[in-house]
């Protein structure tokens, strides 16, 4: 064999290893592979993770979830780019890790275009705004809290489960819609958050949906709308943000995987395919549908373009609001 052929046998061998090295039939003959997630176990983005990898076990895939928390997921999102480019090892993060923490931390510690080789997202999740006992029964809808909150401006504040999250530049974005001036309180978590909404400690919380499924029949709380650009499966009856007069006011959140920089095509071809394989599981979608999160789907190309477009839509968003982070 010349060298000419020598080469050309070399680089059809590694892009056949490429193609196979993801094949479910495969996956039982290699090592243990890991899914990095950013945050501490029990949240969705920890339970998302951890349902795309008993799923892909039944495939015959060893997997594993590792928690790298700190610095709001940036951690276990800068870890990745020290990671092989074979496919053993991903990123599990919602998109706002890539869209809007590139416009709010000002030490970032990755680049949200060359360090992640988006692969698919899993699932998508609407936030939803609700108020608590320390706003008066009376307050029933978007208008009545508008209205409430002219009236009270002491009470003109909202709670979010972290400064710098989407739902805190929702929030934004509403309070500037309907001219509030609405103060926003930056909590570490959604528990917390609920802890005082439930307790009258806050008048109002933006948060998942998620969040509020546990208390819906509780009459605890009253859910004034949600930020999809229409109604949410597991609210019904709670109308959008565009319903009631905001039709710019939208967003909804996404967790995704992700593989290293470098990731071969056919790799990513095949994880792909892996993850929509995942998502035929009768299992994984019950599950995700007990904490509010709905099956999302995206090719690797159109999941890359998706998050181009959510980092121009909040760009402008967070610079308006003026807030910044030095963490």
């Amino acid at each position: 064999m010349n060298t000419l052929s020598r080469r050309r046998f070399g680089a059809t061998s590694l892009a056949a290893l490429a193609a196979t090295a993801w094949h479910p039939a495969s996956w039982a003959q290699t090592t243990v592979r890991r899914l990095l997630v950013g945050y501490p176990p029990g949240g969705t983005l920890d339970q998302t993770a951890r349902r795309v990898a008993e799923a892909w076990r039944k495939q015959g895939a060893s997997f594993i979830v590792d928690n790298r928390a700190g610095a709001a997921g940036r951690v276990a999102s800068a870890q990745l780019k020290r990671e092989r480019a074979d496919g053993n090892t991903l990123l599990c993060t919602h998109t706002s890790a890539l869209s809007i923490y590139p416009h709010v931390y000002t030490k970032l510690m990755y680049d949200a275009v060359a360090d992640f080789v988006p692969i698919s997202p899993v699932v998508s999740a609407t936030c939803a705004l609700a108020v608590g006992h320390a706003v008066p029964a009376s307050v029933k809808t978007l208008a009545d809290y508008v209205k409430w909150v002219r009236q009270s401006p002491a009470h003109a504040m909202y709670a979010s489960p972290a400064a710098g999250s989407m739902a805190h530049f929702l929030g934004f974005q509403f309070s500037e819609a309907a001219g509030l001036q609405l103060q926003h309180v930056g909590y570490r978590g959604s528990a917390p958050a609920m802890n005082d909404l439930l307790g009258g400690q806050i008048p109002a919380y933006l948060g998942f949906v998620a969040d509020f499924l546990p208390y819906l029949q509780s009459g605890k709380l009253r859910i004034l709308a949600v930020s999809g650009e229409k109604r949410s499966r597991f609210l019904p009856a709670v109308p959008s943000f565009p319903e009631q007069g905001h039709a710019a006011l939208t967003g909804v959140e996404s967790y995704g995987l992700f593989a290293p920089p470098g990731t071969p095509e056919a790799t990513v071809k095949t994880l792909h395919e892996a993850v929509t394989a995942a998502s035929r599981d009768e299992t994984l979608v019950a599950g995700f549908e007990e904490v509010g999160l709905e099956l999302f789907s995206l090719s690797p190309k159109a999941y890359e373009r998706y998050i181009q477009t959510e980092r121009d839509k909040w760009g402008p968003v967070v610079r308006a609001s003026g807030f910044k982070s030095e963490e």
